[in-house]
């Protein structure tokens, strides 16, 4: 037997060549395929389990762009999309064998797999990341959580585990978001008053008719921790369910997560939550939706601030006691009062942000490595979308409610309970 296939793919990455060498196999047998960047010791597997419209079209595409990792695994409760995802990964290595795995489980326990990039609908996110870390992954996983006390929980589990993980989430890696937070935290339109956050109103969509389920989906598995319901066409389409409240927070917790967390960051509270919250919200009737279509929140900050979050055109404006800043659009145009304070340098370098950091997918990858910290830490998430679930829940019992950041509780008993939610537990038996 040749020697080196007495080593396994997890050693190699802990090892190196170093580690062949020293084990006594001569230099000469080592394959090519082992020596220099393309080796696979040095190559941080991945398995992608959701392939669908971001899962395939940034997740799987972004990281199939970086050298120091490779896809060797695709998972999906769609057959179709996992063969395209597979397609992609064989033709970008030019090679066959990427996994075509139909249920997680069966992905999060190979050995072979060193991390998990989870890009599934919202009710996924923290109940697959959980059995992931529980598994030993490192855990790349899409924003937000869907309640509360599952995000609380998560986040103490990775501390506990001392596990790897980041959240998919661009905004603090673009400029001109990091421009923005810069120029406020810096003092470059005096002390901060209000924030004025508008994010997209999402579609309307009709009731349909129920349908059989594809032969090609596993709908038990799709649905997981949601409640059992009927299939109908639309439903698994990620525009769809997003504004339905089992799987979603609607384009609050979707877009919110971008724009929430730029006002967090600039007013130095992106590890903290506001402490009061109030807002109305209207579902529109006979539809699919479940969430708010239209609605307007008023957040207050124990430092003063207030933040108003609207459905409307996505933009964010940040205004002080001597001017505004802001982004008009999706990561569109700089704006402000007056422009010469992007010029300008204000503030002391310990009132300065972050170096801008890489996109989140290279981000991941260094993280693993060692030395780096992750761009959205499993706290980070946390604390960024239990902001968007308080205007959910104020939304809901329809009155203004006190938060405590400290405790992670309310001034009030129904709006506790709205913390967390049962989950369904017999998917687990689904196989």
């Amino acid at each position: 037997m040749n020697t080196s296939q007495n080593f396994s793919r997890r050693s190699l990455l802990k090892s190196g060549l170093g580690g062949i060498l020293a084990s006594g196999v001569a230099p000469q047998f080592i394959p090519a395929r082992l020596l220099g960047a393309d080796a696979p010791s040095k190559k941080i597997t991945l398995g992608c389990i959701g392939v669908g419209k971001h899962g395939f079209g940034v997740n799987l595409q972004s990281f199939l762009q970086l050298d120091d990792c490779r896809v060797t695994a695709i998972c999906d409760t769609f057959k179709s999309r996992r063969a395209r995802g597979i397609e992609a990964a064989d033709k970008k290595y030019a090679a066959t064998g990427c996994a075509d795995i139909a249920d997680f489980r069966e992905l999060l326990a190979r050995q072979d797999i060193d991390a998990a990039v989870i890009s599934t609908p919202d009710h996924w996110h923290i109940p697959m990341a959980t059995m992931a870390v529980e598994a030993g992954k490192h855990v790349f996983c899409e924003k937000p959580t869907l309640t509360i006390a599952e995000g609380r929980a998560f986040a103490d589990l990775v501390v506990k585990k001392q596990a790897v993980f980041a959240t998919g989430l661009e905004d603090r890696s673009l400029i001109k978001y990091h421009k923005l937070c810069q120029i406020v935290r810096g003092g470059g339109i005096g002390q901060v008053q209000r924030i004025v956050i508008k994010l997209p109103k999402k579609p309307v969509f009709p009731k349909e008719a129920t349908a059989p389920v594809p032969a090609e989906l596993n709908f038990d598995l799709w649905l997981g921790p949601a409640p059992r319901r009927d299939y109908f066409p639309s439903l698994t389409h990620d525009q769809v369910w997003r504004q339905i409240r089992d799987f979603s927070g609607g384009s609050l917790t979707d877009w919110g997560a971008h724009l929430i967390d730029t006002a967090q960051v600039a007013i130095r509270m992106e590890n903290s939550s506001p402490v009061k919250v109030e807002g109305r919200g209207e579902i529109p009737p006979d539809s699919v939706n479940t969430v708010p279509h239209t609605y307007h929140l008023t957040y207050t900050y124990e430092n003063g601030v207030v933040m108003e979050v609207s459905a409307d055109k996505p933009s964010i404006r940040v205004e002080g006691s001597d001017g505004w800043a802001g982004v008009e659009g999706w990561d569109g145009r700089l704006q402000a009062s007056d422009m010469d304070i992007y010029r300008r340098q204000t503030g002391s370098p310990a009132d300065m942000l972050w170096p801008l950091p890489k996109r989140e997918h290279p981000n991941f990858l260094e993280v693993i490595r060692g030395g780096k910290m992750p761009n959205y830490s499993a706290e980070a998430l946390h604390r960024l979308s239990t902001t968007m679930h308080l205007g959910l829940i104020a939304m809901e019992l329809g009155k203004p409610l006190r938060w405590d950041p400290q405790t992670e509780s309310f001034d009030n008993d129904q709006a506790n309970a709205l913390r967390s939610r049962v989950s369904r537990e017999d998917w687990k038996r689904v196989g």
